[in-house]
């Protein structure tokens, strides 16, 4: 392995919706290259129960946020009074996201649409803004933003969901020009179907429903999301992986999909 490789033992993560999913799964794969980790989600139970794990597979520290990115002041106000050992936030991965519905537009409910665009984008905006600053003083940082193959591959009812993962796209793209002559990175993983909570939140809780998403394929998992994530933070400085496309091998585009019967 090339001793160029970004070595990311003793460095600081803050990872938004870890309680679950991919944030979750991004966390014990930094907690094994001995990354301390700020993990933020808004189910503090589930975030107590992360630690003691990330504890145990190797993290030297964890830190606890609970936190609805939607809320900009509270946001603002969380990350601006961190404890003075967690405010140099080395890596930044802005995870917390949903979708809501299939629903056609024109039969859409706004309040949904507001919860999308609150978190899946603003969210995202408040959290960077609040860290950024930090990384380009001292020099040194790695933004990774979750995005999905949904925004350059439209679906039936995706209307809201693909807008706002489109909107995360371009603005990991303005991002990196806004960077440009730092040595600050930024990256825009957008993964096609991966089996977490994600459909189970998206139907609100109807697990029968969100089953037959994954039906008769093999979708990717939250660990496949992770190992992509870890490949981009680990590489040599003077790279930059801008994005990373992926998709199970039995999914062609957001909705083109092998089913076995």
């Amino acid at each position: 392995m090339s001793s160029r490789l970004t070595n990311l033992e003793g460095r600081t993560a803050l990872i938004t919706g870890a309680s679950s999913g991919i944030g979750a799964a991004c966390a014990r794969a930094l907690a094994a290259h001995r990354v301390r980790l700020l993990i933020v989600a808004r189910r503090a139970e589930r975030l107590a129960e992360l630690a003691t794990e990330l504890g145990e597979l190797g993290a030297p520290a964890v830190h606890l946020v609970q936190l609805d990115v939607r809320e900009r002041d509270a946001t603002l106000a969380a990350l601006a009074g961190l404890p003075p050992e967690w405010r140099a936030v080395d890596i930044l991965i802005n995870n917390a996201g949903l979708g809501r519905g299939l629903d056609k537009l024109h039969q859409g409910d706004p309040r949904e649409w507001d919860e999308l665009i609150d978190t899946n984008v603003k969210g995202l905006l408040y959290v960077t803004r609040a860290l950024l600053p930090g990384m380009v003083e001292r020099q040194r940082g790695h933004v990774v933003n979750l995005g999905s193959v949904a925004s350059r591959h439209s679906y039936p009812g995706g209307n809201i969901y693909c807008a706002t993962k489109a909107a995360v796209r371009m603005l990991g793209e303005c991002l990196k020009q806004d960077l440009l002559g730092s040595p600050v990175r930024v990256t825009t993983i957008e993964p096609g179907m991966v089996e977490t909570e994600f459909s189970v939140v998206r139907f609100r809780g109807d697990s029968e429903r969100a089953h037959k998403v994954y039906q008769g394929m093999t979708p990717m998992t939250a660990d496949d999301v992770a190992d992509a994530v870890l490949f981009c933070l680990t590489r040599p400085a003077h790279v930059n992986i801008s994005e990373i496309v992926m998709l199970a091998t039995d999914q062609a585009a957001a909705a083109t999909v092998y089913r076995r019967t």
